[in-house]
């Protein structure tokens, strides 16, 4: 496969030390189908692993995981913030597709320039979504950690995530981070999650992923591992806090740091299972996020964080592993989370459900054969204030375009050789930067995507306030 480009930060993932773990239990007799293991980190920097050469974190287990099978350089969540970018692998559609277009319930208040549409605070069920096509194939399914796919209000109580195809909800609510009395310590306030003092949010979610592994190693399993971390608050264990304090690292970065030793250390625990049940050689392991990261330092080199149009904000570490997909390979071919749920079907040996997963491709023939997908351009869809002004973007080959909607205001790279978005080409290439705005007015017409509207009520003086919202009670 020919490489566009390939930055420092590439070539880093594709020199990443290939090795196993042994094994150190007796195997299981095969499924028929394969297993899964989808780990979803929160706000997780493309550049924030020790194997992209973050030195400031320790993340052995997660860089073995990208090393095992294959990485992907130009890998994308599907949306800047959290709950559309998690109902876009859940429903394989675009955030603009089906109207669920901000972090749930968003921000409001202020007298913003532009009025933002009413858009859709859930998943709708006549939709037939990742779990539960798994499900109906006969997979037992367990999602772990953070949902933040729930609408306010009574309604709120038909969208856990055994309402929507698992089997079993360890942890997921409304909350888009830990808010319980001890937030990431004891006690947790989530449902299904016992604890006692002293235990960590991260590690107790691995006890159950563990112990759900080893009740169920003989039968086809979909485990979704959607971690709090490394999300705020920002709080880590205080033997690790201190380790990296007297690394030289303070305050929050210490705290940080040892947030996603934690992480790796979850991932590792794992993955030893997988190898102690004797299921690791039939088991697919996904790895990813659901946005960059808050602070830049953690994007590898990349402009921008969460909620912003510019690849920091949207590029993510996007590695799969399993049966068939050679340890060590790379493609910088842009793929987007929206292609998680064809591709796992298709590992899984199930029939497509391409009424259901509208935007996504399988990449199975890349993951299985080196061979390339058809060329198609990726979208973003962002009529929201979160950090930044209304925009939207497309990725056409090497070429990405993003529109603010405020003032029609363009802005055209080229990431082939600008890779952290330093020159703006729309001057100087209107008519690349027409035909490409042209497509992407044409893809929200035809999906339906929700634009902002003049707002009548506009207050400059007030535009950029946020109404505090009140904390809402643990269950």
């Amino acid at each position: 496969m020919k490489m566009r480009f390939a930055s420092p930060m590439f070539l880093m993932f594709a020199a990443v030390f290939i090795c196993s773990l042994p094994i150190r239990g007796a195997a299981a007799k095969p499924a028929a189908k394969p297993n899964f293991v989808f780990f979803l980190v929160d706000d997780f920097g493309w550049g924030a692993l020790g194997s992209t050469g973050f030195d400031k974190h320790e993340t052995p287990n997660i860089d073995k995981l990208v090393g095992r099978g294959m990485a992907f350089s130009d890998g994308y969540a599907a949306c800047t913030v959290c709950s559309p970018s998690r109902a876009a692998i859940m429903t394989g559609a675009y955030p603009g597709r089906i109207n669920l277009t901000d972090w749930i319930p968003g921000h409001r208040g202020g007298q913003p320039k532009l009025k933002i549409p009413t858009w859709t605070m859930k998943m709708d069920h006549e939709r037939v979504v990742l779990p539960e096509a798994m499900k109906e194939a006969g997979y037992k399914t367990i999602f772990l950690g953070k949902w933040h796919l729930m609408p306010l209000g009574d309604e709120q109580k038909k969208h856990f995530p055994t309402d929507h195809g698992f089997d079993i909800n360890i942890g997921g609510r409304e909350w888009g981070q830990p808010k319980g009395p001890g937030k990431y310590f004891h006690p947790f306030g989530m449902p299904n999650v016992t604890s006692e003092e002293g235990d960590y949010i991260t590690d107790r979610l691995t006890d159950y992923a563990v112990d759900f592994i080893e009740e169920n190693k003989s039968a086809p399993f979909f485990l979704y591992f959607s971690y709090y971390t490394v999300h705020g608050p920002i709080m880590g264990k205080a033997d690790l806090v201190k380790k990296y304090q007297e690394k030289g690292l303070q305050g929050r970065a210490a705290a940080y740091a040892a947030m996603h030793q934690s992480l790796d250390e979850s991932v590792g625990r794992v993955l030893a299972e997988l190898e102690t049940a004797g299921i690791a050689d039939t088991t697919y392991v996904i790895f990813t996020g659901d946005n960059g990261p808050d602070k830049n330092e953690y994007a590898g080199g990349l402009k921008g964080i969460k909620a912003q149009a510019h690849e920091g904000g949207v590029r993510e570490v996007f590695t799969i592993s399993g049966p068939g997909i050679k340890a060590g390979s790379t493609s910088s071919i842009p793929v987007i989370g929206t292609d998680f749920y064809p591709t796992i079907l298709e590992l899984a040996g199930l029939s497509p459900k391409p009424d259901q997963h509208q935007d996504g491709v399988s990449l199975a023939p890349i993951l299985k054969e080196g061979k390339d997908i058809a060329k198609r351009s990726l979208y973003w869809h962002y009529p929201h204030y979160h950090r930044t002004k209304p925009y939207g973007a497309v990725r056409n080959g090497d070429w990405k375009l993003i529109e603010y909607f405020e003032d029609g205001r363009l802005e055209l790279y080229n990431l082939n050789d600008d890779q952290s978005e330093t020159k703006n080409l729309a001057a100087a290439m209107p008519e690349k930067a027409a035909q490409l705005l042209n497509q992407l007015r044409g893809w929200r017409k035809e999906v339906g995507a929700q634009m902002p509207t003049p707002n009548p009520n506009y207050d400059p003086t007030r535009a950029t306030k946020k109404k505090r919202k009140k904390k809402q009670p643990s269950k």
